[in-house]
């Protein structure tokens, strides 16, 4: 059965002669469930609507005559004067025409005054003007851990009755199982936990890593958010101590979250990192991700925006909606100035600040634990609503490595490579390396390799040498620009270091 919760807040809604109500649903399924439960709760009838099937009262086969059309079906309606229920399914296309909006409104002011209300679901569906004072808006909540449970007993029960299958399942692990199943529809998670069952005729341990796998594909199909593999962790970042000292702290939240709470505290918004490129901000969001085990999700800012009016913000919403199912989790964002910029709201009418009005909206107020990571080059280019304080928890400066690191980065990128840091002098890279970026170091140490890679030598300190004199790091090429941005984080950012 659906969660009380949403069924209450629907009948309350009616109650208190709400017409027309608009369902956030991403599931057909999950939404007639529902609506079958408001139903018998208000002992009312329910009417299901849909383009292929017209209108049909609940447990009738026959469809009232002539209901296909949307304009017919609110006529129907409308001329029934029947305290009832309507569920209209798919109906968000119908709302582009100015007719049927004016028919939906006529036919919602029968339960102005008596019982019943137009139930409208879908995902995403905009409100036209004509009708926002005359309807609402309530989401159908993420599946919770007992409707993925009740799920994979389905599966379990039915493959049974097809084929021998073997559950080995311990306690911890279907939890594990169930657990990383968030995210996706219900109807997706019977698919996925089919599937491995049927692969092999068992459902055991080895099929977490498979799930989580399917899980992966069924996020990424809407192609705002990725997947990302957090293949580092605080160990590959160098330096930073003072931000790897305030992520520790936090990391207690997932280990104690009892204690946590009985403190008063709750899951961190999460951070900004402003700074030099290049100096290891997004491997940070990795190492965060990896070093908290929460899966690590990336909004690609180049897939949110659409030509098309409203699919952008529908897109952003969509994401974060993502974000909020697969909790706990990551959510980065890389070169967040690019989604927001400041000064976008003559070039392309006012959406950059509408994205940026629902983004601090869903900072402040969303449900679930996602920890976000976002990070920024061009501070110009960044609102300035966005950096005030609260809107996360803490904004870090990353400036330039140090002597001290910049060998230790040396080292590193040399071990990865198959060379050992033991037979060069690290020292001297460090200093003749001075203002060089983490990501400049390593692209020195591969040109160096390839260096002598063609001239069939082994890779010396000189070699390495050569290649820094030989580059020039953006430290020269934008000094001004670095200088500013120093001096603008000086009194507004916490050092990373």
């Amino acid at each position: 059965m659906p969660g009380p919760d949403i069924v209450r807040d629907l009948e309350l809604l009616v109650r208190s002669r709400y017409a027309l109500i608009f369902l956030d649903a991403d599931e057909d399924a999950r939404a007639d469930e529902v609506m079958e439960y408001l139903a018998t709760s208000l002992a009312l009838p329910l009417f299901n609507w849909s383009a292929t099937k017209g209108l049909r009262r609940a447990g009738v086969d026959a469809a009232a005559y002539d209901t296909a059309a949307p304009a017919k079906a609110l006529a129907f309606i409308e001329a029934s004067h029947l305290p009832a229920l309507y569920h209209l399914h798919g109906f968000g296309d119908a709302l582009g025409d100015a007719g049927v909006v004016a028919k939906l409104k006529d036919a919602a002011a029968n339960f102005q005054r008596g019982a019943g209300a137009i139930v409208i679901s879908g995902q995403g569906i905009a409100i036209p003007a004509a009708l926002s004072a005359l309807a609402t808006r309530i989401a159908l909540p993420a599946p919770a851990p007992a409707d993925y449970k009740r799920v994979l007993d389905h599966v379990v029960r039915d493959t049974s009755a097809r084929m021998r299958v073997s559950v080995t399942l311990t306690s911890d692990e279907q939890m594990q199982l169930i657990g990383n199943l968030r995210g996706v529809t219900l109807l997706e998670a019977e698919r996925i936990l089919t599937k491995a069952i049927i692969e092999d005729g068992k459902l055991d341990a080895t099929d977490i890593p498979k799930v989580i796998a399917a899980k992966r594909d069924a996020v990424a199909k809407d192609g705002v958010l990725q997947y990302v593999s957090a293949d580092a962790g605080m160990g590959d970042v160098v330096g930073l101590d003072g931000l790897k000292g305030w992520l520790a702290k936090r990391r207690l939240i997932l280990t104690e979250p009892q204690r946590a709470s009985q403190f008063g505290l709750s899951f961190p918004k999460g951070l900004l990192l402003l700074g030099v490129p290049g100096c290891g901000k997004s491997l940070c969001a990795k190492a965060v991700a990896k070093e908290w085990a929460l899966p690590l999700l990336k909004l690609d800012t180049g897939s949110l925006y659409d030509k098309f009016v409203g699919e952008t913000e529908k897109n952003f919403r969509r994401a974060l909606d993502t974000a909020e199912k697969v909790a706990p989790d990551v959510l980065w964002i890389d070169e967040i100035e690019k989604a927001f910029a400041a000064g976008g709201s003559d070039a392309d009418g006012g959406l950059s600040t509408r994205l940026l009005g629902g983004f601090l909206t869903w900072l402040q107020d969303r449900n679930g634990d996602v920890f976000v990571v976002a990070t920024a080059n061009d501070i110009e280019r960044l609102p300035p609503e966005l950096l005030r304080k609260g809107r996360f928890d803490e904004i870090f400066f990353v400036d330039l490595p140090g002597e001290a690191a910049r060998a230790a980065i040396f080292a590193l990128h040399l071990q990865k490579r198959g060379q050992a840091p033991a037979a060069f002098d690290l020292d001297a890279l460090a200093r003749a390396a001075d203002g060089f970026s983490g990501s400049e170091i390593e692209q020195v140490v591969v040109s160096a390799l390839y260096s002598a890679f063609a001239a069939k030598q082994t890779l010396t300190t000189a070699g390495v040498l050569a290649e820094v004199k030989a580059t020039r790091p953006l430290s020269q090429t934008m000094a001004d620009k670095l200088a500013a941005l120093r001096e603008w984080a000086r009194d507004k950012t916490v050092g990373a270091e």
